[in-house]
């Protein structure tokens, strides 16, 4: 026996094994496909995702390290819930109008 023949039966004693468990778990191998379908297509679908948000994201990060500055370096007195959910939702700009509020004396505690 050749080493491709081992390999190749060693391949199909390992798919057999994987179907047969398939089989009892789900009653059913042509479930294996669907289920290897949806993987794939949730997978390309986060990536799509990530890419199209990703700006979004960015700017949600910088708006959290500019709110947690602006709170525990610079000690600014802002309401910490409210500010830091602005900060997430709107970025630097929700931030800046919280601070923007803060100075005219418009936003207090």
């Amino acid at each position: 026996m050749d080493i491709n023949s081992l390999a190749t039966q060693g391949f199909a004693e390992g798919a057999n094994f994987f179907s047969q468990n398939v089989q009892v778990a789900t009653g059913s191998t042509h479930n294996l496909w669907a289920i290897v379908i949806v993987g794939l297509a949730l997978i390309v679908a986060t990536i799509i995702l990530l890419f199209l948000l990703k700006k979004i994201m960015e700017n949600s990060i910088l708006g959290v390290v500019i709110w947690a500055a602006s709170i525990f370096i610079f000690q600014v007195q802002l309401p910490l819930f409210p500010s830091f959910v602005v900060s997430v939702i709107f970025g630097p700009a929700g931030i800046g109008t919280m601070l923007l509020l803060y100075a005219l004396g418009i936003l207090t505690i």
